[in-house]
């Protein structure tokens, strides 16, 4: 009779839940939702209630459901648990007292089964009445305590022997490094630094280190929770983290297997396509192939061609790439972007002129030329400058965008064979033939050793002004490095100067300002006075 009248009154309580109380009570439910309430009994999550019943938020719900629980578990009889259904909602009865109920509410379905929740529920009130009544047997705090200790020397041991085993490492290593380096190397340098290297795996040695400290404490803080029923749920947790932790680390790199797969595949098509381009670009550059593509044209056309098919590769490889859709790389795509079109302005017009020189053939290393003012041999066409060697032994380095503006004069396009064009220019007023002016010219070519003979040096009259003509003369030389030209020019002058001695004609260069009283040249028996001496005089004098 008594539990008859307990399940009239427990199913009378949930009737407004069910939809079978009064209106009123139906309105109170479903009118304000409430915030949710969790049921935690000794650090475990019991249950959470979403539902009102009654009246009953779901806080007060589980301030009940907690003190009727507590209140049984500080009892001594042995504690029940079971579930038992009263119309579409379960009862979870804790030594025969109702401890809580499940509505369908409170798992968010209408009219929804409750009893797995409810079977859930029990499961866990079960093992809280079972650690409660291990939290009271001695025996059993006592086992739980040795076994920590136990877990403790262990963990310590295991500390000192990672650390023992690092040490001892090193010595070895050390050594093995030593007896090694020697064959690591290039011709007679070392490659590797052996300091360096041997700091380097040191370091890495004691990241191991680092890194199995903290597993084992990790492990070790875990093991020692769970022996003890209040903490015991914590260790249970942080069981669940590294398991989840490896279980996500383990996903990732099988997921990873197949894109990375791919990313390979791509990566050695490219290789292949990339040699293949480079021998067929070999064969075109063959003479009377194409006209564009020569010997000086083939190594950046190759090279190009090579960075277009891994860019290509690249674009196609990246959507298999490991991670390539989270923010890290988004973020990294847009910096890189931001980076490049800041300096993209200045860096493509640069290698933009660099491939203008480089298949317009403007110049070349080893050909002498003037670009402005600068005058000097090219020993080197890159893709951003271009260097140039002059005679007085300097380095000029200069932006392929400055070539591409100017003027450029090459003087070892315009020469038969091997070698450069030499000029020079000098005036002398209208007393004097152009015939005998031509002549001396000659002359002083003639005697100057590194001109040819073939074609023979030429003179022409650039011009007439006002008081006298201006005559240029031409020839090639040979070879073509800078120094020697700086220095044939030198002695191309002073032939000039001791021919037009000779002869007694002055020169007026630069400029004619008006006849001098007397001529302005030097007779050959003045030409070597203290300190010149006569075994410096030039060759072919």
């Amino acid at each position: 009779m008594r539990h008859l009248c307990c399940a009239l009154l427990i199913l009378f309580s949930v009737l407004p839940t069910l939809g079978l109380g009064s209106e009123a009570a139906v309105s109170v439910a479903d009118g304000i939702p409430a915030e949710p309430a969790e049921l935690r009994i000794a650090n475990r999550s019991i249950f959470t209630f979403h539902a009102t019943l009654l009246g009953e938020t779901p806080a007060a719900r589980t301030q009940r459901a907690t003190a009727v629980i507590t209140e049984a578990l500080r009892g001594s009889e042995v504690l029940n648990v079971s579930v038992e259904p009263v119309l579409n909602s379960h009862l979870v009865l804790l030594g025969g007292r109702r401890a809580f109920i499940v509505a369908p509410r409170d798992i968010g379905l209408e009219g929804g089964d409750t009893r797995a929740a409810a079977e859930q529920a029990a499961t866990v009130l079960r093992q809280v009445v079972d650690e409660t009544g291990e939290a009271r047997n001695l025996h059993f705090l006592l086992k739980a305590l040795g076994f920590s200790v136990i877990a403790t020397l262990l963990y310590v041991a295991l500390i000192k022997g990672a650390n023992l085993a690092r040490r001892k490492l090193r010595g070895p290593l050390l050594q093995l490094m030593r007896e090694r380096a020697h064959q690591l190397r290039v011709g007679q340098m070392p490659l590797l630094d052996i300091h360096y290297v041997y700091m380097l795996i040191d370091r890495l040695l004691r990241l191991v280190y680092w890194l199995l400290v903290l597993l084992l404490s990790y492990q070790w803080v875990s093991y020692v929770l769970s022996q003890f029923p209040y903490t015991r749920p914590w260790g249970e947790r942080l069981n669940v983290h590294l398991l989840d932790l490896l279980r996500y680390l383990l996903d990732g790199i099988l997921n990873a297997i197949p894109g990375m797969a791919v990313a390979i595949t791509i990566f050695f098509i490219a290789r292949g396509i990339s040699g293949f381009s480079r021998r067929l670009l070999e064969r075109i550059a063959r003479p009377g192939t194409l006209k564009w593509l020569t010997e000086e044209t083939l190594q950046p056309t190759a090279r190009l061609t090579s960075l277009a098919i891994w860019l290509f590769a690249l674009v196609m490889a990246y959507p298999y790439l490991p991670g390539s859709g989270t923010d890290a790389f988004k973020g990294l795509s847009v910096l890189l972007g931001l980076m490049i079109s800041l300096g993209a302005s200045s860096v493509v017009g640069q290698a933009a002129a660099g491939l203008i020189l480089t298949y317009s053939r403007t110049l070349k290393a080893g050909e002498y030329v003037r670009v402005g003012d600068n005058e000097g041999t090219v020993t080197e066409v890159g893709m951003f400058n271009t260097t140039i060697r002059t005679g007085l032994g300097e380095v000029l380095t200069l932006p392929n965008s400055l070539i591409t503006g100017s003027v450029t004069r090459n003087y070892s396009r315009a020469v038969q064979g091997h070698g450069y064009v030499v000029d020079t220019v000098v005036t002398i007023g209208y007393d004097t033939p152009w015939r005998q002016v031509e002549a001396m010219l000659v002359e002083a070519a003639r005697r100057t050793e590194g001109i040819l003979d073939k074609p023979k040096p030429q003179v022409f009259q650039t011009g007439l002004s006002d008081f006298y003509p201006e005559y240029r003369l031409v020839a090639q030389a040979v070879p073509s490095e800078p120094r020697p030209r700086a220095e044939l020019l030198s002695l191309l002058h002073a032939n000039i100067q001791d021919v037009f001695n000779e002869y007694g004609v002055q020169i007026m260069s630069p400029h004619y300002l008006g006849d001098p009283a007397q001529a302005k040249w030097v007779p050959r028996e003045k030409w070597y006075p203290a300190p010149a001496r006569e075994a410096d005089a030039p060759p072919g004098e």
